[in-house]
């Protein structure tokens, strides 16, 4: 190990999940230690088992060292002249949607920055998604529907604030422990309740004042059903309603036909009645109320519904833009929203910026120059590897992620890249099950010897960095993508030298938001150092000329990112499964309810 620092005192980001945590990373008698740090405003100190032991990841066992191509150990050179022969030959003879990136939360922001511009703007296709596509993409389309934007609009320290913290599919005192802790000392300090809606008795529900095990699936019923008892019990902002939203009369009489009255909430959900009103009168009689929202919501059959739901009793309720009032997605990733900035999902551009809309388009085409400016979104995960599998992608590059075990159908993922022409792997290890099966093996770095921006679920930008060399010849990731890019021809276009250069012109497409009333800008962080860059302090976007140190909540002004500044309340039709056996076999039936649980109609069924 190969410490850069001798006098070490690095502070970095840990990249474990999407809380974020600052750490302080020491040197004593030649032994790396590590801490939480205490002026990080995600975790003011506190580190996870996971954050704690940071420490012995730093020389793992089957770290890949050199390229590899068909199992065969050659230079840099070598390997890429091969991609990008291959390639070349892929796209001149079936066009660039024959190509495909499959990238990953793991990537930092600067790294997401280079795949996005590359296939977007060089390659020509829209062929770039990412694992945060099966944990985040439903809170995305949710965020979108209801703000104009994909943003959270609370902050941690509205969690701490709030007289009631509802869980729904959030297990977070395993999956983001830290905000737990947080939440769990204001709990002690001020007493404040916590629901947690789960259909387990997970750990999270060791603190909760009420537990709800709903039945699975019936999210949405539930949050309709308070939508419902919020309007009939006069709990609205009705002022907030009319000044700043729109779509509350229809949403209401649509909840209204299901889910009217607790007794049909209670019988849906599989919960008792004392328990539904329970949770209903906590939400309705206090004003400060953060739902927080993750996997279990997500990672549905109808998530962005089961999103809207939630988000639509803050809105009603005039919930939201408050200290401690918010719905609020937590992310699992540590840079799941980092690479939704930069448009690392299949049906997005960079900074925020949308395929629907062609002056997007026509702009960032004419900031980076691009050649062959995609036009029209790409596959999306699912898709992307059906598509393999058909044989219409015949190259695709993975980087740091291992879809071979993560993705659902995993076989069928498996059975697809062994049909593929080229497999291009860039990881940090050599035994993955992905990297096993790769034509091509190219070594990336990882957390300690890489440098760069993540953004934790708060919208909070930190750095992580580098303070362990790189062993063998791993490159990071953006440097892989730019030597790629030089190979295909594109030498100026990608001639970066450091991640700084990257985030300043990540920084400079992102001002132009302002005059497309897009939420995401950080134009004040153009002019940054990199002295400043390399001792970067942790900030919320926006970071604009007004507001220079950042921005805690959004919304506060009740001003939204839609076309006449409103927020928008969706009609949601809830769907639910039952489980029933057919030929001995569990099977699950998504049933859409018309006013009766006697007379239901399947909506969707899967095996």
């Amino acid at each position: 190990m190969n410490i850069i620092a001798t006098d070490l005192i690095a502070q970095t980001t840990c990249p474990y999940c999407g809380v974020g945590c600052g750490v302080n990373v020491n040197k004593k008698d030649n032994e790396i230690t590590v801490k939480g740090n205490t002026e990080h405003p995600a975790n003011l100190g506190r580190l996870c088992v996971k954050g704690s032991s940071l420490h012995e990841t730093l020389v793992p066992k089957n770290r890949l060292l050199t390229p590899k191509v068909n199992g065969e150990e050659v230079s840099w050179d070598q390997a890429l002249t091969f991609t990008a022969d291959k390639f070349k030959k892929i796209i001149q003879q079936d066009g660039p949607d024959a190509v495909a990136f499959y990238v990953s939360g793991q990537l930092l922001t600067e790294d997401y920055y280079v795949a996005n511009k590359l296939m977007k703007g060089f390659i020509g296709t829209s062929n770039i998604d990412t694992n945060s596509r099966l944990c985040m993409s439903s809170a995305v389309v949710a965020h979108k529907r209801a703000f104009g934007n994909d943003v959270v609009p609370g902050c941690y320290e509205d969690l701490e604030e709030a007289d009631v913290v509802i869980f729904v599919g959030s297990n977070a005192a395993y999956a983001h422990p830290i905000i737990f802790q947080r939440i769990v000392k204001a709990q002690k300090d001020s007493g404040k309740k916590i629901i947690v809606i789960d259909p387990r008795r997970t750990a999270t529900c060791e603190v909760a004042d009420l537990h709800l095990p709903l039945a699975s699936g019936t999210d949405s019923f539930f949050f309709n059903g308070l939508l419902a008892y919020l309007a009939q019990n006069n709990y609205v902002d009705q002022e907030f309603i009319d000044n700043h939203c729109d779509g509350f009369d229809s949403a209401v009489e649509s909840a209204l036909i299901d889910t009217a009255s607790i007794k049909q909430v209670a019988t849906i959900c599989e919960v008792s009645e004392q328990d539904i009103k329970t949770a209903f009168e906590w939400f309705a009689q206090n004003p400060k109320v953060v739902t927080v929202f993750s996997m279990g919501i997500n990672q549905s059959a109808t998530g962005s519904d089961n999103g809207n739901a939630i988000i639509n009793c803050h809105l009603a309720t005039g919930k939201i833009g408050k200290p401690g009032a918010a719905p609020f997605s937590i992310t699992g990733q540590p840079n799941a929203m980092g690479g939704r900035e930069v448009g690392g999902l299949a049906n997005q551009l960079a900074a925020h910026m949308d395929f629907a809309n062609k002056h997007e388009i026509q702009y960032v085409e004419q900031f980076w120059q691009a050649p062959n400016m995609a036009k029209q979104q790409g596959l999306k995960a699912i898709d992307m590897f059906n598509a393999v599998s058909d044989g219409k992608i015949k190259a695709i590059w993975i980087m740091a992620t291992n879809p071979v075990v993560s993705m659902p159908n995993a076989d069928f993922v498996k059975e697809a890249l062994l049909k593929c022409e080229l497999v291009v792997v860039s990881d940090c290890m050599d035994n993955t099950d992905t990297a096993k099966i790769a034509d091509v093996l190219l070594p990336a770095t990882t957390w300690s010897e890489k440098e760069g921006t993540v953004t934790n679920s708060e919208r909070r930008i930190s750095l992580q960095k580098a303070f362990v060399k790189a062993p063998g010849q791993a490159k990071n990731d953006w440097e892989i993508m730019c030597e790629f890019a030089k190979k295909m021809g594109w030498e100026k276009d990608f001639d970066y030298t450091d991640a700084h250069e990257i985030f300043v012109e990540h920084a400079k497409l992102s001002a132009i938001n302002s005059e497309f009333n897009n939420a995401f800008n950080i134009e004040a962080l153009i002019d940054i150092t990199k002295e400043d860059y390399l001792n970067f302090k942790p900030i919320q976007w926006p970071v604009t000329a007004q507001h220079k140190k950042g921005v805690k909540r959004l919304f506060s002004d009740g001003k939204f990112f839609t076309d006449n500044g409103k927020a928008k309340i969706l009609t949601i039709k809830p769907t639910a499964p039952f489980h029933k056996l057919k030929d001995n076999q569990l099977i699950f039936e998504y049933r859409a309810y018309s006013g009766s649980m006697a007379h239901n109609d399947t909506y969707r069924q899967c095996e």
